[in-house]
């Protein structure tokens, strides 16, 4: 029987993404709703890593099965790190636009989004696994893909915005992208190893 992992997200996209991860591992994943959980714990950490971990957490405590969560932000070098963890909540309007307006007039651009993914084990064990994307905060929005920062973050290797770039491109160069693929080799490492 594969192992189930319980993922606590309601984003789509990042539940098919964790099952093809979990799958090449021979494991399975399911949403909250399929677990029968609803949890959805207040994110009080001051980093990335500390806020995947409290989901994880709670999806774990609730359903009893391994929980895998992420946290992910934008940290641009001018705003001294802002919005990092704030980045869902940096505003109520259009985030791209509100970022675009605090960084008039700036000269340096430097930005990164950064993700934690965490998984937390029914027996305590937990393991984090960062990734990064370094790039530069455009001086206008681009591209009509993805959401949230997408339309101002350049990748410089491409020359393209994340909004810019196709789904599958973005996905193999995005922190979330790094920070999974690193969370699936820890799994294997200390999970699957010898099986």
């Amino acid at each position: 029987m594969k192992d189930v992992f319980v993922i606590a997200t309601n984003n789509p996209g990042k539940l098919r993404e964790i099952s093809d991860i979990l799958s090449a591992l021979g494991a399975r994943a399911v949403s909250r709703e399929e677990a029968g959980i609803s949890v959805s714990p207040e994110e009080t950490g001051s980093t990335f890593s500390e806020n995947a971990l409290i989901k994880a957490r709670a999806a774990c405590k609730a359903s009893g099965l391994p929980a895998i969560a992420d946290d992910s932000g934008l940290c641009v070098d001018a705003l001294s790190g802002a919005p990092g963890v704030y980045s869902a909540r940096f505003c109520e309007k259009d985030h791209a636009l509100f970022l675009l307006s605090k960084m008039k007039g700036e000269k340096n651009r430097r930005a990164h989004f950064e993700c934690a993914a965490a998984c937390v084990f029914p027996d305590g064990e937990e393991l984090v696994a960062v990734g990064r994307c370094d790039g530069l905060i455009t001086e206008e929005t681009r591209g009509t893909g993805g959401f949230g920062y997408d339309p101002v973050f350049l990748d410089e290797a491409s020359g393209k915005t994340f909004a810019e770039l196709p789904e599958e491109k973005k996905n193999k160069i995005s922190h979330r992208g790094r920070a999974f693929i690193s969370l699936a080799r820890l799994l294997k490492e200390k999970r699957y190893a010898d099986r």
